[in-house]
C-alpha cells in the first residue's frame, strides 16, 4: 500500500510539473502577444508596455513556481 501512494504521489508530481508549465507557456505567450499587439499599433508606448508585459511574465512564471515546489513536495512523500 505504501509503494502505491509513493507511485501515485510520483504520478501527481508529474501532473503538477507538466501544468504548471503549460500554463506558464500558455500565459507568457498570451503576454507576448498582447505586447506585440500595442507596439504596433501604438509604438510610442512601447517602455511602459514592457513594464507591464514584465510584469505578466513574472506573474505567469510565479505559477510554474509553484507547480515546481509543489511536485518537490509530492516527491518527498
Amino acid at each position: 500500500m505504501e509503494q502505491q501512494l509513493a507511485q501515485f504521489a510520483h504520478l501527481g508530481a508529474g501532473i503538477a510539473i507538466g501544468f504548471g508549465a503549460t500554463g506558464a507557456g500558455l500565459g507568457i505567450g498570451l503576454a507576448t502577444k498582447g505586447l506585440m499587439d500595442a507596439v504596433s499599433r501604438q509604438p510610442e508606448v512601447a517602455g511602459k508596455a514592457f513594464g507591464f508585459f514584465l510584469l505578466g511574465a513574472a506573474l505567469s512564471e510565479a505559477c510554474a513556481l509553484y507547480a515546481f515546489v509543489i511536485a518537490f513536495m509530492l516527491m518527498g512523500k
